[in-house]
């Protein structure tokens, strides 16, 4: 019996989910977004303030500072004082950038669909399972 290495599964997890980004870049650049502002834009509703949004995705902070001046200046997001706070701004997507983090979101979602259309529903099912096991 072989003995299992953590680091290829995780290498192959991470080569299938930059195969499945990549095959999708030109469409998002097309949309006027780069992948990370994407991943931004669909963590806005459950993370509204930057510092959490870094926490969120696993960037630094000064990157999603870069991210939230643009996807503002293309009219996806907008900063707003917090009421409760002051000091802080909480980020809203706009109607635009719900739209098109939306369009986004389901481009990726088909490109996943299509590798996961390589494996039987059982095999679907099962991935699923050990995926949430391993949260």
């Amino acid at each position: 019996m072989s003995k299992i290495d953590p680091a290829k599964i995780w290498s192959l997890n991470h080569r299938l989910l930059m195969a499945v980004i990549s095959s999708v870049a030109a469409e998002l650049a097309d949309l006027g977004l780069e992948t990370k502002e994407l991943f931004v834009l669909a963590e806005v509703d459950e993370h509204p303030y930057p510092a959490e949004l870094a926490a969120s995705l696993c960037i630094p902070k000064p990157s999603v500072t870069l991210y939230v001046k643009r996807l503002e200046a293309a009219g996806f997001l907008r900063r707003e004082i917090d009421t409760e706070d002051l000091r802080r701004h909480r980020l809203q997507l706009t109607p635009a950038g719900r739209k098109v983090m939306q369009q986004g979101t389901a481009l990726l979602s088909e490109a996943y669909s299509e590798r996961l259309g390589r494996l039987s529903a059982a095999q679907q099912s099962e991935l699923r399972v050990l995926l949430e096991k391993m949260l």
